[in-house]
């Protein structure tokens, strides 16, 4: 595993996190909270958890002694919501852009909000924030839709790779 590998996961994650606040702008709020069953009872339970793992993970990344879960204490907007989100990401980005190379394999101590203490290499956690963020949305997609929402398109990482690399470019020529 490299930085540029895990550069790219975070420009993905905020590439499709971007996406997916663009469609959080266009629904109403009955579709917000509206119960639908899913990991979390509605689009804002869904989405507020990614933000607080998101932000959870940052916060250990930076080795703050409190880490602050705010699914538990958060009750802003929709808009509100979307920012959070949006900041978060862009934060997570710049963590791994500023990330020492030479420190991937380098165990990070923290622990979980139950207190469970653990170790683990930062290549590890990175993967891990990524993916966790691509399993919601991907609920998300289907919770949009059963919402009535139906301008979802797709977030899959060949996405950005696109951006990235448009056909005709060198890269893509590889």
């Amino acid at each position: 595993m490299t930085k540029k590998y895990f550069q790219e996961l975070a420009a993905y994650n905020e590439w499709a996190n971007g996406i997916v606040c663009g469609w959080l702008g266009q629904i109403n709020d009955e579709q917000w909270t509206r119960p639908i069953t899913s990991s979390f009872n509605s689009i804002q339970e869904t989405v507020l958890h990614v933000i607080s793992a998101e932000n959870a993970w940052l916060e250990r990344f930076r080795k703050k002694p409190v880490i602050v879960w705010l699914q538990q204490e958060f009750k802003g907007s929709r808009e509100e919501h979307v920012q959070l989100w949006l900041k978060t990401s862009a934060g997570v980005k710049a963590f791994i852009d500023s990330f020492d190379e030479k420190e991937l394999e380098t165990n990070l101590d923290f622990k979980r909000l139950n207190g469970d203490a653990f170790s683990m290499p930062y290549y590890q956690l990175f993967a891990h924030v990524i993916n966790h963020a691509t399993y919601h949305r991907g609920q998300l997609v289907t919770m949009l839709r059963q919402a009535g929402f139906t301008q979802v398109g797709s977030t899959d990482l060949l996405g950005i790779y696109r951006v990235i690399n448009p056909p005709g470019s060198v890269a893509s020529q590889k």
